[in-house]
């Protein structure tokens, strides 16, 4: 019996999502382009620190942004973990409202728990 095995070619492979899915992920927001890195304002316009990362939990949502709310000209770095919830985006900036300059600083750092973790392979199917 002959087995005949198809090689992938660039451009001709069909993407394993449904309709539904290829709609939210067209819609959807890059965090690489979009988020990480994206200054954090407050009310008031102050700039009180950068989104560095996001959590995704078990029920993969992303649950909270790690902000950098050091690593401004002579600070270190100190990350902070602040529930994705308490942002807002209005005229294009993400805006933790609420917070002063010092709010996000005067926090308990976060760390991670463990850094050999972000080499795990997670699955999402």
């Amino acid at each position: 019996m002959l087995h005949v095995r198809h090689a992938q070619v660039a451009g001709t492979t069909l993407l394993g999502v449904r309709y539904d899915e290829l709609r939210d992920v067209t819609l959807g927001w890059s965090t690489k382009r979009q988020i990480i890195g994206q200054p954090i304002f407050n009310s008031q316009d102050e700039r009180v620190g950068f989104v560095d990362d996001l959590i995704v939990g078990g029920d993969r949502a992303v649950t909270y942004a790690i902000v950098n709310a050091g690593g401004f000209v002579g600070l270190a770095k100190h990350d902070v973990a602040v529930p994705v919830s308490w942002f807002k985006l209005m005229d294009g900036k993400l805006i933790l409202d609420g917070t002063t300059k010092e709010t996000p600083e005067a926090s308990p750092p976060f760390e991670y728990a463990n850094d050999s973790l972000a080499n795990t392979t997670v699955s999402v199917g």
